[in-house]
């Protein structure tokens, strides 16, 4: 049944597209999607109708309903199913005048073959990779079957096509070099063609946020990202600036579109915490990778108060887990933060990474539910305290900020999932 599903939603979409002719943005890599995708539909607004996935709806099931313009999914509903079905004929039979000029189509892998199923659905005009990781290790074996998945989103492309890489990534160098389309780099080493440098995390008034400069052509534009935090939201606001200037926008037309930049929730936004803390909420997902880079936004933050990082599980490291969650651990000595505290099985690694790198264990707490680190937590709390929340999507780890935030009744708005009250 579940095939047949799938089938069908496949059929419906590929006859969507071929009767409104979108460009199609199609964006993949371990980290940075979903940012990557805010950032290009927050630039492509300001000369184009746009649509881009809404949620996680990057598989076999939520990009054929992004293309037919359907927000939420059925589920176990055949009611809805039939509003879905319904509601796809009608625009594929009647004209939809406000179908958009371009798709924005975040494309997730889980497993190998995932990219070229996706991609049969919706074939890229531009193919947006953002950068190489260890996430879903588990179902690949290796690194190089990561590449080799993400890569072949390219295979996709005629040659009058654009490809946005990350030029900072040594996994994808390869996939530079034998890129048969049109090809754009973005990132900061000085030989990427759109280019970001001095990132660092400012405040501008009462507002926290991240400014660097962004180079294309010998111009440069200076730039500040309000309330997000971090060198990845710079990464993501190149990859919208090349996807952009492929398609004819001008450095400054990109630089003003790209003011209304908004992280998507759980992505190193600031979120005010109880007794005037502050909380770096990045509890959407976590790897090694990711893990270490929140680290460095959380050392580099100017604070008189004490720096304190809540980690859950990474989730889906397979044979390279324990070593990838240590590793985690004596990064955040490295960068001399105050307090760990850990949740779950997998995370204990986390704790001993960072006992063996010479943290002391009364700085070191573990606790096997979310809701009892953040109670414990919010009782220790004290004034411009900075704590880091992160952990893999199970194990939602949004729980912890909502215990500590100081208006929780907007959880519903700014967290990414749902807590219990």
């Amino acid at each position: 049944m579940k095939k047949f599903l799938y089938l069908i939603l496949k059929v419906l979409a590929k006859i969507v597209i071929n009767k409104y002719r979108p460009k199609v943005v199609a964006i993949t890599g371990s980290v940075g999607k979903t940012s990557a995708k805010e950032a290009i539909a927050s630039v492509l607004q300001a000369r184009f109708s746009v649509y881009r996935n809404s949620k996680n709806y990057n598989n076999e099931v939520g990009l054929p309903l992004t293309i037919l313009g359907v927000s939420r999914s059925g589920g176990k509903n055949v009611f809805r199913w039939l509003y879905i079905f319904i509601y796809s004929l009608k625009i594929i039979l009647f004209k939809d005048k406000e179908y958009p000029q371009v798709l924005i189509l975040e494309m997730g892998a889980d497993k190998p073959g995932d990219i070229n199923y996706l991609t049969s659905i919706a074939k890229p005009d531009l193919a947006v990779i953002t950068a190489i990781g260890h996430s879903h290790m588990e179902f690949f074996g290796s690194l190089e079957n990561i590449v080799k998945e993400k890569s072949s989103i390219l295979a996709r492309l005629k040659n009058t096509d654009w490809a946005i890489i990350n030029g900072d990534d040594n996994n994808l160098s390869a996939t530079i070099k034998n890129c048969q389309s049109k090809i754009k780099t973005f990132g900061q080493n000085e030989t990427n063609e759109v280019r970001i440098s001095d990132i660092k995390i400012s405040k501008r008034g009462n507002q926290y946020g991240t400014s660097f400069k962004l180079i294309y052509g010998g111009s440069s534009v200076p730039m500040f990202l309000p309330a997000v935090l971090g060198w990845q939201h710079a990464q993501a606001a190149a990859s919208g600036a090349a996807v952009a200037l492929a398609l004819g926008m001008n450095l400054v037309e990109v630089g003003e579109s790209l003011q209304n930049y908004q992280s998507a929730r759980g992505r190193t936004n600031l979120i005010l915490g109880v007794k005037n803390s502050f909380i770096i909420d990045d509890t959407y997902n976590s790897s090694p990778q990711s893990s270490k880079a929140a680290l460095e936004i959380l050392a580099e933050m100017p604070s008189s108060g004490r720096k304190i990082v809540v980690f859950g599980d990474m989730l889906e490291l397979g044979a390279v887990s324990e070593q990838a969650h240590k590793a985690v651990g004596k990064k955040l000595v490295e960068l001399k933060i105050d307090y760990l505290f850990v949740v779950g099985e997998r995370s204990r690694d986390i704790a001993r990474g960072a006992k063996a790198a010479g943290m002391s264990e009364d700085k070191i707490y573990h606790f096997p539910h979310t809701m009892e680190a953040g109670a414990f937590l919010q009782e220790r709390l004290k004034a411009e305290d900075i704590i880091l929340i992160k952990g893999s999507r199970g194990a939602k780890m949004e729980q912890v900020v909502y215990e500590i935030m100081a208006k929780p009744w907007l959880a519903d708005e700014l967290l990414v999932g749902s807590v219990s009250k």
